[in-house]
C-alpha cells in the first residue's frame, strides 16, 4: 500500500536537531525500502482548469500560507496502521503543526 503524507507549511523554524533528527529517519525509511521519494513544494505553484477545448493555467499562491502543503514523503508500507505510525514518528521529530495522508491507488 502507497501513501502520500504531506507536510503543512508553517511551523518552528528547523534548527540542526530536527536536521539531524529527519536526516536519520529518512535514512532509515530509505535504508528499509519504505521511502519512495520525498521533497519540498514550491508554495507559489500553479493551478489548470479546463472547460470544453479550453486549458487556463494560473499561477499561485492560492491558499493562505498555514493551509499550503510545504514537502511530502510517498511511502509504501504493509498496513493502513504502519502508515499512521510514521506519520506519529514524523509528527513527533518536527512538532506542532498538521500532516495530511492519503493513499495512493493505482500502479
Amino acid at each position: 500500500m502507497r501513501y502520500l503524507m504531506m507536510q503543512k507549511a508553517g511551523g518552528a523554524e528547523p534548527d540542526a536537531k530536527l536536521y539531524a533528527d529527519m536526516a536519520a529517519f529518512v535514512e532509515e525509511l530509505t535504508a528499509s525500502g519504505v521511502l519512495l521519494a520525498t521533497g519540498g513544494l514550491d508554495p507559489d505553484g500553479f493551478k489548470m482548469t479546463s472547460a470544453g477545448d479550453e486549458i487556463t493555467v494560473t499561477d499561485g499562491p492560492f491558499t493562505e500560507a498555514k493551509e499550503a502543503i510545504g514537502g511530502f514523503a510517498l511511502i509504501e508500507v504493509r498496513s493502513r496502521e504502519e502508515a499512521i505510525e510514521l506519520g506519529r514518528r514524523f509528527r513527533r521529530i518536527v512538532g506542532d503543526g498538521e500532516s495530511l495522508i492519503h493513499q495512493v491507488y493505482g500502479p
